[in-house]
């Protein structure tokens, strides 16, 4: 007996030394999160995100109705454009895509 755990104790000790050498195991996200980031080699959920809603969003209704009719064309499985936001700092693009 007293060998038997010997061995044991030898084995966790060598599965101790090699464990970082191994690829990590991969978890299932928890998808009960409103948001997520990917950190360290998996995402992982925000837990107090920045909301935005549309409606705060003033003076860009042409470009948020072109991004939700973009957005809703690639969730429904149909062609769909690569969205490019560009304008001066400040302008709305990162609130925009929030929103969204």
């Amino acid at each position: 007996m007293a060998k038997k755990k010997k061995l044991i104790k030898r084995l966790n000790h060598l599965l101790d030394r090699l464990e970082p050498l191994l690829e990590p195991v991969e978890t299932e996200p928890d998808w009960s999160f409103m948001a997520y980031r990917w950190h360290n080699e998996q995402l992982q959920g925000v837990t107090d995100p920045h909301c935005i809603e549309l409606d705060d969003l003033l003076g860009m209704d042409r470009q948020k109705a072109e991004v939700l009719r973009n957005t809703a064309n690639f969730v429904a499985g149909r062609p769909a454009n690569h969205v490019l936001l560009w304008g001066a700092r400040g302008t709305g693009k990162s609130s925009l895509v929030k929103a969204v």
